[in-house]
């Protein structure tokens, strides 16, 4: 798995196993639901790098429950996938909160693509895949992966989600309550400890300046 979690929301249970065992082969961490009261709870409960939401759900329908998370500060690009085709319905969508829009049927390849193509976008927005932080140091936007002199550094769940908001956050302060909210789901225990640790470990990889503590209001990320 390279880290990367997507939500799945599809009620239809074919289409589900066959969207879930095709992002799986690709080494996505994919949680599936077919119902959107379900779709809910869990994405209050746990953090995701991207949503695929159907529309004509059971419980709660898409637009309504992408509309509800944007209200709550839920950040994920989303991508619908939905066999609704009419113009009003592809408006409704965006004013929801959706990043893209694939009507079914599609080509899983194309989803593969949208989906790739809205992760660096998060970033960077733009399309490079490797990008370059200096001192030998790459980013690998597709594998979440931090690269030294060429060799691959892995980090572990909650360093790689730490650093993924580094990234996106270049140069500002990330306060203490935004990284425990972005790191730990609902019915974990934030820990200033472990935060500490996760810190060191990054740094060992990427140098101890590059992260800087500021006394009492959280850390930030140096880019170059």
């Amino acid at each position: 798995m390279n880290n990367t979690k997507i939500l799945l929301l599809e009620d239809d249970a074919n289409l589900n196993e066959t969207i879930t065992e095709f992002l799986e082969e690709l080494n996505y961490d994919v949680t599936t639901t077919y119902d959107g009261y379900e779709a809910q709870d869990i994405l209050y409960e746990s953090k995701f790098d991207l949503l695929l939401l159907d529309v004509n759900t059971p419980g709660i329908d898409g637009f309504s429950l992408l509309k509800e998370a944007r209200e709550n500060e839920v950040l994920a690009p989303c991508i619908f996938i939905t066999s609704l085709d009419g113009v009003d319905d592809l408006e409704k969508g965006f004013q929801s909160g959706c990043d893209d829009y694939i009507r079914k049927p599609f080509v899983l390849k194309e989803l593969a693509i949208r989906i790739e193509t809205l992760l660096r976008r998060g970033f960077f927005h733009e399309s490079k895949e490797l990008i370059e932080l200096g001192e030998g140091i790459e980013y690998n936007t597709k594998s979440n992966e931090l690269i030294v002199d060429g060799v691959a550094e892995t980090l572990g769940n909650k360093e790689s989600a730490l650093f993924k908001l580094f990234m996106k956050q270049q140069d500002e302060v990330l306060s203490h309550d935004r990284i425990y909210k972005e790191l730990w789901d609902y019915d974990e225990e934030p820990s200033d400890t472990a935060l500490r640790t996760y810190i060191k470990n990054i740094r060992k990889i990427i140098g101890k300046d590059r992260i800087v503590s500021i006394k009492k209001q959280g850390y930030k990320f140096i880019s170059q």
